[in-house]
This record gives structure tokens, sequence and C-alpha cells, in this order.
């Protein structure tokens, strides 16, 4: 019996969620056609516009906007309505100095045949002066290259026999320093350098000694004179 109670009851509520589900699908289709409807029946209100009389901007007016005051404004307006306008053609045409400066953009830009061909030209001969310079630059180089050869090679020599020389003369202050002092010495110590400075000193004033000599005894040479020719 209590399965019978349940098994009604499940039916009621399947009846019940049918028909609220039917309900529910009539009032969406109903929503639809009154939507429809209510678009089909709109009938806006035609715009207001003025075909007769063409807007022209009154330049004296401070609210006007700046750029419907400029010559390219005015010439939008007489190419739309023309004489209507009120514009005088004259005034659109461009004067001396803006007829000069398209005509040399023309010519900038869209040079005639005879000018390009005269471009090219010189173009080409500006290219072959450069080539001929850097050729002749070349060859110029490669004629003294010999002598550069040669003169890096002097330079070499002399540069290793003055290390060597100062080499050789470095060791032989140290070992004058050592037989003087009795032991090896720093060369960075002021004994060393005050050794090194008397022992220039007493270079050059041996140099200079003997260059006096050599001229005194040029001055006191024999002067043999000149041979008559026979």
């Amino acid at each position: 019996m209590a399965t019978s109670m349940l098994c009604r009851r499940t039916l009621e509520l399947c009846r019940t969620l049918k028909g609220l589900s039917s309900s529910m699908a009539l009032l969406s289709v109903n929503y639809q056609r009154g939507s429809m409807l209510q678009t089909a029946c709109y009938n806006p209100k035609p715009l207001k516009l003025n075909l007769r009389e063409p807007y022209i901007p009154d330049k004296n007016n401070v609210k006007t906007p700046e750029w419907q005051k400029t010559a390219q404004y005015d010439a939008k307006l007489f190419g739309r309505y023309g004489s209507a306008s009120g514009i005088d053609s004259a005034s659109l045409w461009p004067s001396h100095e803006q007829l000069d400066e398209i005509i040399a953009e023309e010519n900038e830009w869209h040079p005639s045949l005879e000018v390009m061909l005269k471009n090219i030209e010189d173009k080409a001969k500006e290219e072959t002066k450069k080539r001929l310079a850097k050729e002749k630059l070349i060859a110029e180089n490669m004629a003294k290259m010999p002598k550069m050869v040669a003169d890096w090679r002097r330079e070499k020599s002399e540069t290793k026999k003055k290390l060597k020389e100062e080499k050789a003369r470095r060791a032989k202050l140290l070992a004058q320093a050592r037989e003087r002092f009795g032991y090896a010495i720093d060369p960075r110590s002021p004994k060393y350098l005050e050794m090194v400075a008397e022992i220039e000193k007493e270079e050059k004033k041996k140099k200079k000694l003997l260059k006096r000599r050599l001229r005194e005894e040029q001055a006191a040479a024999p002067v043999t004179p000149p041979t008559a020719p026979s």
C-alpha cells in the first residue's frame, strides 16, 4: 500500500513539472512575439537636414572652429558648393611664393628625363673619380712599401740596440755600486741614485773636455795653401 501511494505521488509531481515547463515555453514565445511586434511598429522621426542651403561658417564668430577659417577649408567649400559658398575663386589660387615652392618641389621629386640622365652621368663621373683616386693612393703606398719596411726594420734594430745598451749600462752601474759599497744595492735606493748622478756628471764633463780638445787640435793644425793650377 505504501508503494502504491509513493507511485501515485511521483506521477502527480511529474504532471505538475510538465505543466510548468509548458507554461514557461508559452510565456517565452509570447514575449518574443511582443518584442518583434514592438520593433516592427517603431517609427523613428526623420532627421532634419537642410539640403537647400549649404553650411557656410561665420569666420567672425568666436565659436567657429579655427580649422573652418583656413584657406584649405575655403577650397573644400568652393569645391563642394561652387559659387554658392560665397568664396572668391581668385583667392584660392596660390601666391607667387607658393608657386615657387610648388615648382621647386616638383623639380625635386619629379625631375625631367634630361635632368635624370644628367644626374646619372654626374654620379657615374663622381664614382669613377673616387675609384681612380683610390687606385692612385694604393699605387703610391705600394711604391713606398719597400722604404717603409726598411725604415721599420731600422727602427726595430735601433730600439733593440738601445735596449741592449741600456741593459749593459744598468749592469755596469750595479757592478760599480757593488764595488763601491761592498754589497748588492737596490737600484731604487737613494745611495744608488746619488752614485748614478755623480757618474753621469763626470761623463758629461769628460765629453765636454774631449770636444774642447778636438777644437783646439783643429785650430792648431797647419793650414795647407791651395796649389795653383798649372
